[in-house]
């Protein structure tokens, strides 16, 4: 399979099925010498919504379909953090699939926070630059991938925090960028709660993330900070013709 002239994606009535597009991928990704070197530019052009994907160093590296487990966890993650960040107008939380561009590659991090003096970094279908948050949800499948050649990336790309989150272990590591640009680990403080310097007052239990049931955002955000966010469903509410 080669890359057509114009390095553009083959189109949605491409008459070949997902599965075998996904296992195409596959194959060019793990043989590196049948796969044709991309800018960034051209990746964009060739990749589509749906195309299972990453850009790292002129090359493609496909990614396999996530569990429900893992899903879970994004969803709960990206909501927690998108309603403590609008309750306090911090920024922009998106989950994936959405690039973040850096240097060497073109990732899409599980969930990732822009803070609001970063809002130019943000375009219709990507972050050019870091993130100030990136979250992973680690998979047997990524676990390298996460832990290795990802934190490297982030780190020189200047994320200013990382997220490990491993549900098959139980175990989730936090990476914060030193004055010098490197990751220092920071444990949970007691009880098992982390604070997050870039998300200022905001704590996660690590507790909730290896329920069975994952708790509501409701139930995790006023747990988290009460009075300010009760304060904005009602003005929510008010906004919305529901309260006088």
């Amino acid at each position: 399979m080669t890359m057509p002239e114009n390095g553009r994606a083959p189109s949605a009535s491409w008459p070949v099925p997902e599965e075998l597009r996904l296992a195409l991928l596959a194959a060019l990704s793990s043989n590196p010498a049948h796969v044709p070197a991309m800018t960034y530019a051209e990746f964009l052009d060739w990749a589509d919504e749906d195309t299972l994907a990453e850009w790292v160093d002129g090359k493609v590296i496909a990614t396999s379909p996530a569990n429900r487990r893992h899903q879970e966890l994004v969803g709960f993650l990206y909501g927690l953090l998108d309603a403590y960040a609008k309750t306090h107008d911090l920024g922009i939380v998106l989950p994936a699939p959405f690039q973040m561009h850096l240097s060497t590659s073109g990732r899409e991090p599980d969930v990732l926070f822009v803070a609001r003096a970063h809002q130019d970094r943000v375009k219709t279908t990507r972050i050019e630059g870091p993130a100030d948050l990136v979250v992973e949800v680690v998979s047997p499948e990524s676990r390298g991938r996460d832990r290795g050649d990802k934190f490297y990336e982030y780190q020189s790309g200047g994320v200013r925090e990382y997220w490990l989150i491993d549900p098959d272990t139980r175990h989730a590591d936090f990476h914060q960028l030193d004055g010098a640009g490197v990751y220092q680990i920071v444990p949970p403080a007691s009880q098992g709660i982390y604070r997050s310097p870039v998300l200022e007052g905001f704590q996660l239990r690590l507790s909730w993330l290896w329920r069975v049931s994952l708790p509501s955002i409701n139930e995790a955000m006023l747990a988290i900070d009460g009075p300010a966010y009760a304060a904005r469903m009602i003005a929510d509410l008010k906004d919305g013709g529901y309260l006088p």
